[in-house]
């Protein structure tokens, strides 16, 4: 089988999984294991380099508004890989290219590859998604023993926390303007022991405000912006603290949100693990 994966995400997993010989196509945020940068990379950003949080998401509400991609397909290199799977998303046009630019630029090419589509809300869906890319690829028990492991670190934490009070967590998704998470990410919070005091679990993340930050009283602010490693989510949580925008005297925790929290993964765990050692040390 020859796939291509147009989604970190789902990149971490076929490999995981023992199907990393048949990647034969990734995109440029493939950078997990990193055998992955060695393949063909079909897919790009029209965001430029070197932008700000703000003006970032001052981009992307513009290319949204106009309708505009915010990821550009290389035809010519799919055309050339003769992929059998195509794996891609549907969920959230800002993250990766979505199911319909993929089906189109299959279509012009005229290629027959299967195009299996992960769209995961919550962390049972991230769970699933696994199955389901086992069950795609054949590679059922392998999926299987993954997704048996990581129950059992789940199981883990969620004994370890137990009965211990909840500190109130604020998770902010981006600091320019602030966002409050949706999807897996509140569900991360209240396995590793804390109260998601900002989002809505298997909702999309939202807009907010350094006044309802406040408002929430968070004893712990966890700055995750999505795209950020845990040096880019450093240096802006070290920015929101020197601002006085959060309240004072609140922790605050940079975490890798490009590894551990963004991506729908199985990495995931290891950001529920990390927080528990957080909130309960």
């Amino acid at each position: 089988m020859r796939i291509v994966s147009l989604l970190p995400s789902t990149t971490e997993i076929l490999f995981a999984l023992g199907a990393g010989d048949d990647v034969v196509g990734v995109t440029f945020e493939c950078d997990t294991p990193a055998e992955a940068r060695s393949r063909t990379i079909v897919s790009s950003t029209t965001l430029p380099e070197g932008l700000s949080p703000r003006e970032i998401d001052d981009a992307v509400a513009k290319a949204v508004a106009d309708g505009e991609d915010l990821y550009r397909l290389d035809a010519g290199a799919l055309s050339t890989l003769d992929a059998d799977l195509v794996v891609t998303q549907d969920l959230c046009a800002v993250c990766a290219l979505d199911v319909s630019t993929v089906d189109d630029a299959l279509v012009h090419l005229g290629c027959t590859a299967d195009v299996l589509t992960i769209d995961p809300h919550t962390l049972a869906d991230v769970l699933a998604s696994v199955t389901t890319l086992g069950r795609a690829t054949g590679r059922e028990e392998a999926a299987s023993s993954v997704v048996a492991g990581l129950r059992t670190r789940l199981d883990a934490v969620r004994a370890r926390v137990a009965g211990r009070p909840r500190p109130r967590v604020v998770v902010l998704e981006w600091t320019d303007p602030p966002y409050a998470p949706g999807h897996w990410i509140p569900e991360m919070v209240e396995l590793a022991g804390g109260a998601c005091v900002l989002g809505v679990a298997g909702e999309r993340s939202v807009r907010t405000t350094f006044e309802d930050v406040a408002a929430a009283r968070p004893d712990l602010v966890v700055c995750a912006p999505c795209g950020y490693d845990r040096a880019g989510a450093q240096a802006q949580a070290d920015a929101l603290v020197g601002s006085g925008a959060l309240p004072a005297g609140v922790l605050v925790h940079a975490v890798d949100a490009n590894a551990m929290w963004a991506r729908p993964g199985p990495r995931v765990v290891d950001g529920i693990e990390e927080l528990a050692a957080v909130l309960h040390p």
